[in-house]
């Protein structure tokens, strides 16, 4: 069985963590959210992956290439327009020519697990669509169910109908092409209404999975579904150890990182390589912290995601943050969590225990605190002795 994995959407509601990357290369536990994806095809011996790649693709295949060093074959289709943000099925028609039988529909942006993968494979129907329960149903494609039979799929309801929605996750046969011709000609280009096509003449079977499925959808998303990845992310221990390094729990240092005396690390913590961290720096639980990060002395990170080339000042407090590449915080830096409202597309959207979201390559002063639930653009200057409590764009300055 071959496995269809579409990643060319921009992610334009999780700016501005995905300015210059992919959704779907998005770090999660010092991993990409696509080899999660990747690895779970892999674990159930699916191993022929076509991707359908668009938005910042070289970053995708130039991390990806031909799949060999993750154990599969990876071909990838370019899809080279947009056709708005409900354009899946438009996606998946790339892939019309590379499929000859039955195969697997994924999202690149969702974290799977094997088990996901296992639960749509079983059996013999030809269409299986993946669902979970969810909170806040209203977000996604609704699922009515007779039995386990699919009734309907409603895209995002006004009114409560369920809290069964669809994961994006599919097994079709080759004639779902027929389908999808079929239903952009009337000028719609979402799985959605397909499927709804296809529930007038035929069976489609919903299997509530009992694997890991977690959709990113916001910045502050990240923070949680990190946590949930470094639960099952293995440990292991390179790089120097300095004396009185405290170490509890699940950690992993990756090669070259230098751990420096007095520090005091509780995992789940997942450090990259070529690391500088302390002396004296406390990291508490589900902190994933990229390649070529130096945290300066005296600092405390906790629940956080520090991406790759990140320098972090002395004596600093950052607490459920998502801290993007590249970005230089001066010392005594704070930004501890809140639970608050966002506004993200015209819309409030509650956030729970939320800190500080930094974009790529910005540059912070010296005593700088950053109000929780506070998104900062890309490449931003901020100078010392500010208190940030409104949504900078990108390039802003703070004088």
């Amino acid at each position: 069985m071959k496995a269809v994995i579409l990643a060319a959407g921009e992610g334009t509601r999780l700016r501005p963590f995905t300015n210059s990357e992919p959704k779907g290369m998005l770090p999660i536990a010092n991993r990409p959210i696509l080899e999660y994806i990747i690895e779970a095809l892999a674990q159930n011996k699916i191993r022929d992956i076509i991707m359908v790649v668009g938005y910042q693709k070289e970053r995708i295949m130039s991390y990806f290439e031909d799949g060999k060093d993750f154990n599969v074959k990876i071909s990838y289709i370019v899809q080279k327009k947009q056709v708005g943000k409900a354009g899946t099925a438009f996606a998946l028609s790339m892939a019309k020519n590379k499929v000859k039988s039955d195969f697997l529909v994924l999202p690149g942006d969702n974290l799977i697990d094997a088990q996901t993968v296992a639960d749509m494979i079983k059996g013999k129907e030809k269409y299986k669509i993946a669902i979970v329960q969810s909170d806040i149903p209203s977000k996604y494609g609704v699922v009515e169910l007779s039995g386990n039979v699919v009734r309907s799929i409603i895209e995002k309801p006004e009114v409560e109908i369920s809290n069964l929605i669809s994961t994006g996750i599919y097994k079709l046969p080759v004639n779902i092409f027929d389908d999808i011709s079929m239903i952009m000609k009337s000028g719609k280009y979402d799985m959605t209404s397909v499927i709804q096509h296809i529930l007038q003449k035929r069976k489609i079977v919903a299997v509530k999975t009992r694997g890991l499925w977690q959709d990113v959808v916001y910045p502050w998303d990240m923070i949680g579904i990190n946590s949930l990845a470094l639960r099952n992310a293995e440990s292991h221990t390179s790089g120097k150890i300095e004396r009185n390094v405290t170490l509890k729990g699940r950690v992993s240092i990756g090669k070259g990182t230098v751990i420096k005396s007095g520090s005091y690390i509780v995992g789940p913590v997942k450090i990259g390589d070529g690391c500088e961290i302390g002396p004296s720096v406390t990291i508490y639980p589900s902190t994933s912290i990229g390649n070529n990060v130096r945290i300066g002395p005296n600092s405390i990170i906790e629940h956080s995601i520090i991406m790759s080339d990140v320098n972090i000042g002395g004596a600093g407090h950052i607490s459920n943050s998502v801290i993007g590449e590249g970005v230089e915080i001066g010392p005594l830096f704070c930004s501890t969590s809140i639970s608050t409202n966002i506004e993200m597309d015209n819309e409030l959207h509650k956030a729970e225990h939320v800190g500080a979201l930094i974009g790529e390559r910005t540059k912070i002063g010296d005593q700088v605190s950053i109000i929780g639930g506070t998104i900062i653009g890309a490449m931003c200057n901020i100078s010392s002795q500010k208190v940030i409590s409104k949504r900078l764009p990108d390039r802003s300055t703070v004088l």
